[in-house]
């Protein structure tokens, strides 16, 4: 079965692509507004036909699964919705004077090809094809960041595009070593970089080598994760970039990234002689995990403040691959799927928030609840479902990674649970800033739709509730494929 003629993980590919060379010519705010909709509603119908039409079998460059499978799906769902909020938000943006429509084609064309580069990884089964699509998926980002050409925005930009370069090149050479590896065993060429020929023949690679290369891809891949202690262009990027961009970052392009690693983990898994991946990803995630928890309390700016609630949960999550085991990986699958669908969400409600207040400082963003009840208590919603509180999904994540972790080491599962309530009162308390009290700046209303944000806390909202059976018995068979 085919998606007009094309096979559904090529369309996956073709459609963004075809769209950024459309949106870089197309005049005009609205068509390219519509056309970037229109594009991303294309490929989450793409994506989401993989689910039911037959697998080709692995080639030398493309392999479709039940892990990327998953992934490519969540992605094309929030780039989806991001695109409907985006349209609004840069609309917005034109009027009050902060963008020029001169850019506006730029920032379109350049979205859809991050959709590329990000769909391209999911789906390359070739090691060097993978790191030059994450590559590319930085790169249109990094211009993405600093769009506005202020000097906060060029700056946060250029140190995104230092540190996420030298994330890249550790990545790169820990691929190298890969190969490197792989070589003796496999021959030479285009079939020692094939990750179903790296995974078929692992047992038969140097140990030492596999080892020292997934130390380099951890700390390179985990700059892209935001990982700590290689966080730092995270908040800046998220900050001072457009809201639409802070959306894609931490709900999408982190997973990505995060993709990577669980590839090689697989790898690693596969031979017997090399060493344990899970106390490195174990040890990474819980310190960013207690780094973030703490940084939250000092936080000014309100999207500030959401990325270092990013890093809290990529911290936790990379924890629960790491930790392993059929429940560890449904966990952090699940938590996966909730933070991306919650976090662009409460970014969704950010947006709105600063265009309104026009201010991006909580300090003066009060009463939300009062001026803007819709807005404010869906912000209350997200806040909510983001600290981990019942009976919203990452709650049942989160629970299902604390529980894995006490019935097998019960002293890492009082870490977990202390990092979690540190950031919990963190959030809570700038909650209360932003909510309640008596308002303060501009009460006139909020023009954008908040469609995209209902629909976001409202799935979070079913999935703590209910989680489909065909659903549960998918992540079921990704756990296992983690091993």
């Amino acid at each position: 079965m085919s998606v007009a003629g094309i096979d559904p993980e090529i369309a996956t590919l073709v459609i963004p692509l075809v769209a950024a060379a459309l949106l870089a010519v197309l005049p005009g705010y609205r068509t390219t507004a519509r056309l970037n909709i229109v594009a991303s509603l294309a490929t989450l119908v793409a994506a989401t036909s993989l689910f039911f039409v037959d697998r080709p079998p692995p080639g030398a460059y493309l392999l479709v699964d039940d892990l990327n499978i998953v992934f490519l799906v969540l992605t094309a769902f929030v780039a989806f919705t991001t695109s409907i909020f985006s349209a609004s938000y840069i609309g917005h943006e034109i009027e009050a004077g902060h963008l020029s429509p001169a850019y506006l084609r730029f920032y379109h064309a350049m979205y859809q090809l991050l959709m590329f580069g990000m769909n391209l990884a999911l789906l390359a089964n070739n090691i060097g094809i993978m790191w030059v699509a994450i590559e590319l998926a930085t790169l249109t980002t990094v211009l993405m960041v600093g769009i506005y050409r202020t000097h906060e925005a060029l700056e946060a930009a250029w140190k995104y595009f230092i540190l996420g370069s030298v994330g890249i090149a550790l990545a790169l050479f820990g691929t190298i070593l890969v190969y490197m590896a792989s070589g003796p065993v496999i021959g030479e060429g285009g079939d020692s970089m094939v990750w179903t020929n790296l995974v078929a023949h692992a047992d038969r690679f140097d140990p030492a080598l596999l080892n020292v290369a997934f130390i380099f891809l951890l700390l390179g891949y985990g700059t892209k994760v935001g990982l700590a202690p290689l966080h730092a262009w995270l908040p800046d990027a998220h900050a001072e970039g457009p809201t639409p961009i802070s959306a894609v970052l931490s709900g999408l392009l982190l997973n990505v990234a995060l993709y990577a690693v669980l590839r090689f983990k697989i790898l690693l898994a596969a031979s017997p002689d090399a060493l344990a991946p899970g106390p490195l990803m174990v040890t990474m995630g819980l310190s960013s995990l207690l780094f973030a928890g703490l940084m939250l309390y000092r936080r000014r700016d309100i999207k500030r403040l959401f990325a270092y609630s990013s890093i809290e949960h990529m911290g936790v999550i990379v924890f629960a691959f790491g930790m392993g085991g059929p429940l560890a990986n449904f966990a952090g699958l699940l938590h996966m799927v909730m933070h991306s669908l919650t976090k662009s969400g409460i970014f969704f409600a950010v947006g709105h928030i600063a265009q309104v207040k026009g201010t991006q400082k909580i300090a003066g963003i009060r009463g939300l609840t009062v001026s803007h009840p819709a807005l404010g208590w869906a912000f209350v919603v997200g806040v909510v479902a983001i600290a981990g509180l019942p009976p919203l999904g990452i709650f049942m994540s989160e629970f299902l990674v604390v529980t894995s972790t006490f019935a097998r080491e019960p002293l890492l599962a009082v870490i977990l649970v202390v990092g979690l309530l540190v950031g919990l009162g963190a959030l809570f308390l700038r909650v209360n800033d932003i909510a309640f009290g008596e308002p303060t700046g501009s009460t006139a209303p909020v023009k954008a739709s908040y469609l995209p944000m209902y629909v976001h806390f409202g799935l979070v909202l079913a999935a703590g509730v209910y989680v489909p059976p065909m659903l549960a018995l998918w992540f079921e068979n990704v756990s296992a494929l983690l091993g």
